[in-house]
């Protein structure tokens, strides 16, 4: 979150009223004892995340997850008092701030289990027994323990002793996908190793397993626990489910026409000259380049939007600047706002939209959004 004194040219604004709908949207497809554990890694998906995580706080979301112990001191140290489960990798270097911080791993080899255990048994000043999730690998192929290893595991007397089962998931690989045998697949393969579990009387509270797509597609996977991460940003990869839920896009990137140049039939504009003029044309140039996270893929190929109308990219993106024709758009003028991503008139562009530009997808796209461009909030966020 930034502290302006001044109107910034480039911005992304933070909807945060739309954040409230996509929540909304979450509950209405989970039912009323099914928890959500939000995920804010990787900042929120750019979107910031201590002032996303306040948000969701006040929207009565009480877990949060995170990739790294980093992002959890980060809301940490930011006031967040509410259980944040680490999800992504650890290793023993990071046990001694991740029990500081009081965060939640996520365990998903045998030995990780005696080495957390360990090292809370060299800091007696540690809660005791101390909260950890367990991960099964059912299909993704990254981390996780086998199924077999899993009863094993949660069988180990550090379980009897300095830990508390707290959890028990894993991630669905292919939820996206309109053929449902895999995901189908990994739910069975799931419930097969928590029925284990549950022989051994060691059922823990907390079951998860599905990710946004999980959410909208797989009810049989919502257990317990959720994980909505991109859906609370306001998009989804399924095509089948356009028009059947009303999600939001939350943030909008704006900027604005710093220059205007006339350029005449041959000239040329940015580097490697990519972009020669067939036609007298006007050129607008923009504050913002692929070190503000405008992909330079998108070099004579993106559209941005000025005056409601659709303007091309051309030329090469730079690292601080791009160049837009704007020889439709007669009205533009130095100081006119521009928008990336967002709504202007009755056209719009959104992440999803850019994505399919670059050939990826609308998390890659809203990740990519630099620090140094401001995040605004609107409702601006409590002090």
């Amino acid at each position: 979150m930034h502290n302006l004194s001044h109107s910034p040219s480039t911005f992304a604004r933070i909807d945060l009223g739309a954040l409230a709908h996509n929540v909304t949207q979450v509950r209405a497809c989970i039912a009323p004892s099914c928890e959500i554990l939000a995920v804010v890694k990787a900042n929120a998906y750019g979107h910031g995340s201590v002032p996303v995580t306040r948000a969701l706080e006040r929207l009565h979301v009480t877990r949060f997850g995170v990739a790294s112990v980093e992002e959890g001191m980060t809301l940490r140290a930011a006031g967040i008092e509410a259980p944040v489960l680490v999800m992504g990798a650890v290793t023993t270097r990071d046990f001694p701030e991740l029990i500081a911080w009081r965060l939640t791993p996520v365990l998903y080899r045998t030995d990780l289990v005696q080495q957390f255990s360990a090292a809370l048994g060299n800091l007696p000043t540690a809660p005791s027994p101390y909260p950890v999730h367990l991960k099964i690998d059912t299909g993704m192929g990254r981390l996780g323990l086998s199924k077999d290893d899993l009863k094993d595991v949660a069988a180990a007397p550090a379980f009897r002793s300095q830990l508390r089962l707290e959890g028990v998931m894993s991630h669905l690989a292919d939820a996206d996908n309109p053929d449902p045998t895999y995901t189908e697949g990994q739910i069975k393969e799931f419930d097969a190793a928590v029925a284990q579990l549950a022989t051994r009387a060691q059922q823990p509270p907390l079951i998860h397993l599905a990710n946004s797509a999980g959410i909208l597609m797989y009810r049989t996977a919502h257990y317990r626990l959720v994980r909505p991460g991109i859906m609370l940003y306001g998009y989804h990869t399924l095509d089948r489910m356009a028009g059947s839920i009303s999600l939001q896009p939350i943030l909008a990137w704006h900027t604005t026409i710093a220059h205007l140049r006339a350029l005449q039939p041959g000239q040329c504009v940015s580097y490697n000259r990519t972009f020669v003029a067939r036609r007298a044309s006007r050129i607008a140039v923009l504050p913002v380049g692929y070190a503000d996270g405008y992909n330079r893929l998108l070099s004579n190929r993106g559209m941005v939007l000025i005056g409601g109308r659709r303007a091309p990219v051309i030329g090469r993106v730079c690292m601080d600047m791009l160049m837009v024709d704007v020889t439709d758009c007669p009205a533009a003028k130095v100081g006119d706002e521009v928008v990336l991503i967002g709504r202007q008139g009755q056209e719009a562009i959104s992440a999803s939209e850019m994505a399919g530009w670059l050939q990826t997808i609308p998390y890659e796209v809203l990740c990519a959004i630099g620090p140094r461009v401001p995040r605004l909030y609107d409702p601006p966020s409590p002090s």
